[in-house]
């Protein structure tokens, strides 16, 4: 994303103002927040002077920050050129859904056997709150819902070296579990599929519920690799154009 293109896109953006404590943690979630929703693109260069003005912050909490999120592998620092949006490969994304479909299947096996009975009504409660933001179409609220319950069914299936495995493999997929979405037949269908791995949770039915969250990060890992394949089609005939123009 060239820079001019980015203070725009940045405007556009809802941020909640940042607190100064811990602040490059806040720093790193404001990030995380614009990278998941799109509005800091795959492969863009960030600015750290149009960052720093839009966050109210100075260089050296952003740059904390950047080292948080290339931890996550969501940023990419570049010796001596800052860092930029990480960009998986066709063949990267496809093998990372393969092993988050078992890491999410593991999840709801265990979940489903060691969940509190709090923990269980407070997944039945977000997944209500996820359908009411899928009626009102506010895909950012229904994805934080979303993200939560995935989080909730990791820390319920008390295994902290699995939960921390899971964090670390789906932080970089979770821009492009959020643009599958945008598709409302597929959101629709996502949306019908929590509703059953609820249920399934709550009847402790631990085989089904790690076949249900198996098939969901199958389906997800099928909308995204068609859409990255759509934006493959697209970009390649414009970028010869381009060339043949220029030539």
């Amino acid at each position: 994303m060239p820079n001019e293109m980015l203070a725009p896109a940045l405007a556009a953006a809802r941020m909640p103002a940042i607190e100064r404590t811990a602040l490059h943690e806040a720093v790193a979630q404001s990030l995380r927040d614009l990278i998941i929703e799109g509005k800091l693109a795959p492969g863009a260069r960030l600015n750290e002077r149009v960052l720093c003005d839009h966050l109210g912050v100075s260089r050296t909490p952003l740059r904390e920050a950047y080292r948080v999120l290339a931890a996550e592998g969501l940023v990419q620092l570049l010796p001596n050129r800052g860092a930029q949006v990480s960009a998986l490969t066709h063949d990267e994304v496809a093998h990372t859904f393969e092993l988050l479909g078992t890491l999410e299947a593991l999840n709801g096996e265990l979940a489903a056997q060691r969940a509190t009975a709090a923990e269980l009504a407070e997944i039945r409660r977000l997944t209500r709150e996820m359908k009411a933001a899928h009626a009102a179409v506010d895909l950012p609220a229904y994805y934080k819902c979303n993200h939560a319950i995935h989080a909730l069914i990791g820390a319920a299936a008390r295994n902290p070296v699995l939960a921390e495995t899971y964090r670390t493999v789906n932080a970089r997929l979770q821009a492009l579990r959020f643009r599958s979405n945008l598709n409302r037949d597929k959101w629709k269908i996502a949306m019908k599929e929590h509703e059953a791995i609820a249920q399934a949770l709550a009847a402790r039915d631990a085989a089904l519920v790690a076949r249900l969250l198996r098939e969901h990060v199958a389906n997800k890992r099928a909308v995204v690799l068609s859409q990255l394949l759509a934006v493959r089609a697209a970009t390649v005939p414009a970028a010869v154009a381009t060339a043949r123009a220029a030539a």
